[in-house]
């Protein structure tokens, strides 16, 4: 989040974890992630407009956005019958990637396996992974809590620029102007009437 010192830090961590997830060929939270993207947008621009609806969708999409963090933990933790070795979920069954993290997490080493299994695909490559100081399922739920943590303070923050853009707008009289004030605007007089000039 360091790396993003003048954008909003929600941006920040939904960037980093698009790339991410690009890196590892994760086509479901790629999409989502774009989607939040551009509801985040909606919603700053909406924050900066006075625009309590699109402020409103951004808080309802953040429930969205909550409860896909919560399918990706319970998936990586293998909750149920959800399995993290289904190529179906994420990937939408296009291709054999998993995680980024697998390959890359902290500490880990990768060794190619040769020669590789005579059932295995000539595109692929097999490896072997270890000495890793934290698994990758174990990232990917940190990953999915923080953005969980920053979309909870998201909600609150949206129900309050909404409750604070309906408290202004009800207290200025549209209709009767400044009347709510004691303001009387200049009455009509009978000795005044306009004439056309002509030059």
């Amino acid at each position: 989040m360091g790396f993003c010192p003048r954008t909003p830090r929600l941006r920040c961590c939904v960037l980093e974890r698009q790339v991410i997830d690009f890196l590892g060929y994760q086509w479901a939270p790629i999409l989502t992630n774009f989607l939040h993207i551009i509801v985040v947008i909606l919603g700053l621009f909406g924050t900066i407009q006075f625009r309590p609806r699109y402020v409103t969708g951004y808080a309802a999409w953040l429930v969205v956005w909550m409860t896909w963090n919560v399918f990706i933990i319970c998936f990586y933790l293998e909750v149920g019958d959800l399995s993290r070795d289904s190529d179906l979920v994420l990937t939408f069954n296009l291709s054999m990637h998993r995680s980024w993290w697998m390959e890359n997490g902290p500490g880990c080493r990768v060794t190619p396996i040769t020669p590789p299994p005579s059932w295995a695909p000539e595109d692929h490559r097999y490896i072997s992974i270890s000495g890793c100081l934290m698994d990758f399922q174990f990232i990917e739920v940190a990953h999915s809590s923080l953005q969980i943590l920053l979309a909870l303070v998201g909600f609150i923050y949206a129900c309050y620029v909404v409750k604070l853009i309906s408290e202004e707008e009800d207290s200025f009289d549209f209709i009767g102007g400044f009347d709510s004030y004691g303001y009387q605007g200049p009455q009509k007089t009978s000795h005044l009437q306009l004439q056309p000039m002509y030059m």
